[in-house]
């Protein structure tokens, strides 16, 4: 790239906060263009930290998609995921704070609280504005939340719907330093294929069987093979209790397999690949509360 096209072209970091389940990592999939974080209707779905690579032709923004914050903090996993979050504020350009339109909850205001003092500029995004009922209701809404509270400019989106989207990037890539694309154009995630083959079976998981097994089941990928155009995948789904397993079984194996189907078809889609996929369920009494069985699973602040 030359000097010329270096002026011309903008490259940063963005962390993406907020709350649970108010579509941080759906915001991330749109921006980007490719599904990288896993996304359900159960809150705390998102439990990693990880890079979401958007490339545009003016310019290039690294999302940091983050666990939601929350106040409880009573298990290992709660914990691991409030600072995950909250370590994403550091070494960044901007930030977005991301809320649910016609809804602020006071753990909205503690994910604005981790984020006033970072020192860079936050951009407040209302998500699910299709979702409002009510739309009188917004600007009294947009009243609320930013009074007393300073944005360097607030956005309405539809995330699901990439509605709203490229005026945030627009607003994103000008706060951003002027730089050479800091990941090549063909990436789009920090992570690997094998951790992504994992979030793939989990998000499967609580897709189905959210209200059952809520935060009491993880995924380790145990092989991950590349033989000519095929990816032999075998993961395995950790669960705290003898008796989850048949519920994550079902009767006669019909609820394993339909996730297991499901999973290897994203991948897939992900991967352009053929995928050939094994999963079986193992039990480790506790792990979600062990801080050496989180480390085992890959949850890393």
């Amino acid at each position: 790239m030359t000097d010329s096209q270096i002026h011309d072209y903008r490259a940063g970091f963005v962390a993406v906060i907020g709350r649970p389940n108010v579509g941080k990592s759906t915001l991330v999939n749109a921006l980007v263009g490719s599904k990288i974080s896993i996304v359900s209707s159960r809150p705390q779905t998102t439990r990693h930290r990880m890079l979401g690579i958007a490339s545009f032709p003016d310019g290039q923004l690294v999302l940091v998609d983050t666990p939601g914050i929350h106040a409880k903090q009573s298990r290992a996993m709660n914990r691991h995921m409030n600072r995950a979050a909250r370590g994403a504020v550091s070494d960044v350009h901007a930030s977005i704070l991301v809320i649910e339109a016609g809804r602020w909850h006071s753990d909205d205001a503690l994910a604005y609280q981790a984020l006033k003092d970072s020192d860079v500029p936050v951009l407040l995004v209302i998500n699910k504005i299709d979702k409002l009922k009510d739309k009188d209701a917004l600007l009294p809404f947009i009243k609320q939340v930013t009074e007393n509270r300073e944005f360097a400019s607030v956005h309405l989106i539809s995330a699901l719907k990439s509605k709203g989207t490229a005026d945030l990037v627009r607003s994103l890539l000008q706060l951003m330093p002027e730089s050479e694309p800091l990941y090549g154009e063909d990436e789009i995630t920090d992570k690997s294929q094998r951790f992504l083959a994992g979030e793939l079976v989990r998000e499967q998981l609580m897709q189905r069987l959210g209200d059952e097994l809520p935060y009491s089941a993880t995924v380790e990928i145990e092989k991950f093979e590349e033989n000519g155009g095929l990816l032999r995948i075998g993961a395995v789904i950790w669960l705290e209790r003898e008796g989850q397993k048949a519920i994550v079984i079902g009767k006669g194996g019909q609820q394993l397999k339909a996730i297991s189907t499901s999973a290897r078809l994203g991948m897939e889609k992900l991967f352009g690949s053929k995928v050939f996929l094994e999963t079986w369920c193992r039990v480790r009494d506790g792990w979600s509360d062990d801080e050496a069985a989180l480390r085992r699973f890959g949850y890393n602040d």
